[in-house]
This record gives structure tokens, sequence and C-alpha cells, in this order.
């Protein structure tokens, strides 16, 4: 079952964000675009490396009124010990939610019960809370923050501009296309 135009749940979960704990509930998301980024757990492999990704995308994505939430299934107090830790998690600006009941990983549907672990996922919120798109791979590949940015792009193009869409490798400034009889086959 697809979860596009799903309304995300209702929810209020302590995140760790410039050095300090904090509630982020369902409240803080709407009224602008977001990005849910749910990753195994803290301490890994893989995971730093796509979370300094988009700790290196950061103002990318604040400059198109988007906000990042790293979500994993570790509490606050994990997540401030990576931090502690580790020079590359020290990047983070965005915050990171904690989800140690699974509340979200399920609503998302990316919980692996087995393991008590999120699959990797990613998430774009519109600003009305709903999904727009999302993509969900295995948890030995990594993703790519400037491939999710062009995609927030996208979305955010798209929501603006009725009547158009983007075609693939679309960027920010590029032609997009009015679907038409006149298309169809001449692409």
């Amino acid at each position: 079952m697809s979860l596009i135009n799903k309304e995300i749940v209702d929810f209020k979960v302590q995140a760790f964000v410039d050095g300090e704990f904090r509630e982020i509930t369902k409240a803080d998301v709407l009224g602008k675009w977001s990005v849910f980024f749910f990753y195994p757990a803290d301490f890994t492999f893989v995971c730093p490396t796509e979370l300094e990704d988009l700790a290196d995308k950061y103002a990318d994505f604040k400059n198109i009124d988007c906000e990042i939430y790293s979500v994993s299934c570790d509490t606050h107090f994990v997540h401030k010990a990576w931090h502690d830790a580790s020079d590359t998690i020290k990047k983070i600006k965005y915050p990171m939610l904690a989800d140690p009941t699974g509340l979200l990983a399920r609503a998302f549907d990316v919980m692996i019960e087995d393991d008590g672990i999120a699959e990797r996922g990613s998430f774009i919120v519109n600003p009305e809370g709903k999904i727009v798109a999302y993509e969900v791979i295995m948890g030995s590949v990594g993703r790519n923050a400037d491939e999710l940015l062009r995609r927030v792009e996208a979305a955010q193009f798209v929501a603006k501009h009725g009547g158009e869409v983007c075609p693939a490798r679309w960027k920010t400034g590029a032609k997009t296309l009015k679907p038409s009889i006149e298309l169809v086959g001449n692409i």
C-alpha cells in the first residue's frame, strides 16, 4: 500500500538538537516542508556517512524552507552520547529524533519488528503534513543528500505550479513539462 498523501500521525518525541534535549511534535512539522530520515541505529557504519552527507547539505535544505529530522529507535540520550563521541556526528545541526517505542518507525512503515530498528527510509512531507515522496532501501546501502534535496525542490515546484511536472534529473531552473496529448509518445 502506498504512503503517498498519507497524513503523518500525531506524535510527541524527544530530540537532541543544538546541544539540548527538546520535544518535537507534529505541530512543529506543520507549515513547512520536512524530511524524515530514518536510519537503523546510532554508533553504526553506514548511518554516520548518510547523516554527515545531510549535515553538509543542511543549509541548502534550510534555504528552501525544509527541515530535516533524522530518526532512529535510539533514545535522545544515545543521540547525545554519539554526538559527544563522534566528530562526524558533531557536524549535525538538524534535530535527531528519538523513537525508542517505534511509534514513528511503525507509522512510516519502516519498523523491523524482529530487530527493533528502522529501515533506511526517506520521507518528504509537505506543509500540510502529508507524505509526497519516499524511498525505503536495504540497510547496507547509503542514500544521497543531493538527490533527496533535488526531490524536495521538485515536490515544492510541482506543489506551487499545478499543471507542470518535473522530468528525470530535473533541477531548479530547468525546463518542466506541461502534460498534454501532444506530449504522449513525443518525448
